[in-house]
């Protein structure tokens, strides 16, 4: 069995070709970019939050892959993206040579990340979910037209600053500057009130709290 590292991930063909076309995929469904850009933030988002918390680097390191993967599915379909991704990065880390009980692990935090039916049951997963539902930034929005903006274009636009944050009093933060002339933060919470809550029960799992501060206002 081999070592498999991030830098391995990002250079292998296959799975950046899957990676852009589920982001093509999603851009002719109107969604927001789920490019390189947003699996390399994520991943790197997992791995620092493990790594601030104390965990082994190479359990960092499989945030990182898991995160850089985590949205492949998208190249099937949107719907249960998280389950056929997971199957996905199960064929492709066994093509690589991954040690079994690590590529179980990235494939359940895979298989775990979305909303819809995923819950943390591993600090790799755990990680991801946070990494993963806190990436909200304009720069994701990829629709021109300010006026033809649904409300997740608005949300992500209005976002000016956002910033997460692990102290050393066992709390994660994700930090939010909103102009609310773009997107009230009622509308926030009607896209992302799921996510933060998924967000939540993911910190619970490390054993840290995770709190939400919107305009310089404790939300969560």
């Amino acid at each position: 069995m081999k070592l498999i590292t991030y830098d391995d991930i990002k250079k292998d063909n296959e799975i950046n070709v899957y990676i852009q076309k589920g982001n093509d995929l999603l851009d002719v469904l109107g969604y927001t970019d789920h490019g390189s850009g947003h699996t390399i933030k994520v991943a790197e988002a997992a791995a620092n939050i493990l790594l601030k918390l104390g965990y082994h680097e190479r359990t960092a390191e499989l945030a990182r892959i898991a995160g850089y993967m985590h949205d492949i599915g998208n190249m099937i379909n949107r719907n249960e993206h998280a389950q056929t991704g997971a199957m996905m990065a199960f064929s492709i880390l066994e093509r690589m040579g991954m040690e079994p009980a690590e590529l179980a692990d990235v494939v359940a935090a895979i298989g775990n990340h979305d909303e819809d039916c995923g819950v943390a049951v591993n600090p790799v997963s755990a990680a991801l979910i946070i990494g993963d539902k806190t990436d909200v930034r304009r720069t994701r929005v990829r629709n021109s037209d300010i006026t033809s903006f649904d409300i997740h274009d608005r949300v992500n636009y209005a976002v000016g600053e956002s910033m997460l944050i692990i102290d050393d009093l066992k709390n994660i933060t994700l930090n939010l500057e909103i102009d609310d002339s773009i997107c009230a933060v009622m509308e926030y919470f009607e896209i992302f009130l799921t996510r933060m809550l998924m967000c939540r029960k993911a910190a619970d799992f490390l054993d840290m709290n995770f709190h939400l501060i919107i305009n310089k206002i404790k939300i969560m």
